[in-house]
């Protein structure tokens, strides 16, 4: 059995129970990885179902305000709408290389409750998505695309009724029905082997970022910016530029209403190791140890902890981590739709918050990546909240 760790973090920190689930998941996650029949399904799926690949767009507008030439990694254009569906198709075929029947999933902001039901009815397995009931009132549109596709969504009402709790209540039920039961993960965290898989099937993100800024620009970007929760959209689009030292990469947590107020989801901004999900890994926590509860405005960054290989990027240096609170996202969500058109996810749009502060040392020759994870159709009454509550655009 493979207990991968980055550095200190990662593991296996789960209920004996469940380890003979996890040994068996590990030995078919470890020989289908190497067979080139699925990755040929997996491929298949990408291009013809999920629309792959996705543009690497120039933001010429963006460009010309912030300076260096700004790309932008165009996930939002995925059918389903985010990266989600990229880690869900592959999960599920191998759920279903393993038997299983039915998958369950958690949710926070909706986008990987709705690739998983999406997956599901494509492959015919049953779906059961937990969802906390706060995030259920936020994404009250996700919770019912859940539905159309079939998939059973589960109100989970405990501690902030958020992802979290819904994290909780997933995991729980795994235990009781693992023998027919697969659980979809749908962040780069929980107990090995899911954040080594969830990269796996979320690389796909680089390999055509490289790719395409070589085509287009004949050369390396200088900087990857993408946003972390639990850091599945931003370990694919790093992945295939760990390796290239002379690229930047930066992910940017949520701060909420600022790291002072004890109000946000910036996991990384006081190193505090704990365990969470299966994992050691960067937590909100307090002095006694017990996990603090995460805020942010939106509902796929709520989230107390984050990816272990993030926590080792971070210990190491090789990842920039840094945070905006809701505000600077929201302007920046703003911004961009006057700008070019594209209205992004609030999730998205802590990413392209932190274009300011990264550009001021940048100049026109340098170019930038910003990984747009996912549209932000589902964010409507949200921001339509925030501009009311500001006066209007």
């Amino acid at each position: 059995m493979r207990n991968k760790m980055y550095g200190e973090f990662g593991g296996q920190y789960v209920a004996e129970s469940l380890m003979p689930t996890l040994i068996e998941l590990d030995k078919a996650y470890h020989e289908v990885i190497k067979d080139p029949k699925f990755w040929e399904e997996y491929r298949y799926y990408m291009k013809d179902y999920v629309g792959r690949e996705s543009p690497l767009y120039f933001a010429k507008t963006l460009s010309a305000k912030y300076g260096p030439r700004i790309y932008l990694k165009r996930e939002d254009l995925n059918h389903t709408g985010a990266h989600k569906i990229n880690n869900s198709i592959g999960q599920i075929m191998l759920a279903k290389r393993m038997g299983k029947t039915k998958v369950i999933a958690e949710t926070g902001a909706g986008q990987h409750g709705v690739a998983t039901a999406t997956a599901a009815a494509l492959f015919g397995l049953k779906c059961r998505v937990f969802m906390g009931a706060e995030d259920m009132r936020r994404q009250a549109l996700n919770v019912m695309r859940m539905r159309m596709l079939g998939a059973e969504v589960v109100e989970v009402h405990s501690g902030t009724d958020t992802l979290k709790d819904a994290t909780n209540e997933a995991i729980r039920t795994w235990a009781k029905d693992a023998e027919d039961t697969f659980y979809v993960i749908g962040s780069a965290v929980g107990p090995a082997p899911y954040p080594e898989m969830v990269k796996a099937f979320q690389r796909i993100i680089s390999e055509e970022a490289k790719k395409q800024i070589l085509e287009k620009e004949g050369r390396l970007p200088t900087a990857i910016v993408a946003c972390v929760g639990g850091g599945s959209n931003a370990i694919g689009v790093f992945a295939d530029f760990l390796d290239d030292k002379e690229v930047k990469l930066y992910g940017v947590e949520a701060a909420g209403k600022g790291l002072s107020t004890g109000e946000h989801a910036a996991a990384m901004s006081a190193k505090n190791v704990g365990i969470i999900h299966g994992m050691r890994t960067y937590l909100l926590q307090n002095p006694d140890g017990n996990i603090k509860t995460a805020y942010s405005i939106s509902a796929g960054l709520d989230y107390p902890g984050v990816g272990p290989e993030h926590a080792h990027l971070c210990q190491t240096g090789r990842v920039t981590y840094d945070s905006v609170t809701d505000t600077e996202a929201m302007e920046a969500l703003l911004e961009l739709c006057k700008l070019e058109g594209i209205i992004p996810a609030i999730e998205s749009s802590h990413a392209l918050a932190y274009l300011p502060k990264l550009c001021k040392d940048l100049t026109k020759d340098d170019i930038v990546i910003v990984n747009l994870s996912g549209r932000g159709d589902k964010d409507v009454n949200t921001i339509a909240n925030y501009i009311n509550e500001r006066g209007g655009l």
